[in-house]
């Protein structure tokens, strides 16, 4: 029977693999392109096995695994989950890189609340299905939002973040994100980081300029409904 560790190290090697011919295939230098773990629902085990593969990037979209976790494995942790008020202090000293920023009240609080000396990484998400509980901001909004950032000494503003909507083609969906995100760098060239595409989509996201992945089922396999 296959190792938990060789069934991990075999699927990562299928997704670098793939991440690689995207990118290629989009005329983009792989190595421009992270690749982020999300080890959501997975035990630490999974991330100590992924370090040693040479992972260095993890998510996780619970402030209280991200705690656990990142106090484990050594590694670049991001949140990507909605943010809550309650967690925020947490998520400021745990995380290297919060990715769903979408509020200008949650920004000035996580900005309050990163430790003296850590200068924390976000991005903004952006919606581009306006269902509730989807989480983002309208287009429309970025620029004030980005600015507030921009701001702030205790953040580094990477770029914006997006999520393809549920029975949307990612082709269509990715396609109008690019041009977003067009604008959005134009605007703000040094937040030019576009964190989109997970394991269902990836491949569609690289060709429209995602410098940021977040996979999880395609490295470690379907998740357990057992929590």
């Amino acid at each position: 029977m296959i190792s938990r560790a060789d069934e991990i190290s075999s699927n990562l090697d299928s997704v670098r693999s793939r991440i690689v011919h995207a990118a290629e295939g989009a005329w983009r230098d792989p190595a421009e392109i992270t690749l982020i773990a999300v080890t959501k629902t997975y035990p630490a085990s999974d991330a100590q096995i992924l370090q040693k593969l040479g992972m260095t990037d993890f998510a996780e979209n619970r402030d209280r695994e991200g705690a656990e976790k990142s106090a484990i494995v050594p590694g670049r942790w991001h949140f990507q989950g909605q943010i809550q008020s309650n967690k925020i202090s947490s998520i400021a000293h745990w995380a290297d890189v919060v990715h769903s920023l979408d509020d200008p009240r949650h920004l000035r609080l996580l900005a309050a609340a990163v430790p003296e000396g850590k200068r924390l990484s976000v991005f903004i998400q952006v919606c581009l299905d306006p269902q509730p509980g989807r989480g983002g901001i309208l287009p429309e909004n970025l620029s004030p939002l980005a600015e507030l950032a921009l701001g702030q000494s205790s953040l580094r503003l990477e770029g914006l973040m997006a999520v393809a909507p549920l029975g949307e083609i990612p082709e269509s969906a990715y396609s109008r994100l690019a041009r977003i995100h067009i604008d959005f760098r134009q605007q703000f060239p040094s937040a030019a980081g576009l964190s989109a595409g997970m394991s269902g989509d990836f491949e569609t996201a690289i060709e429209h300029g995602a410098t940021h992945l977040r996979v999880g089922s395609s490295i470690l396999g379907s998740r357990s409904d057992l929590r």
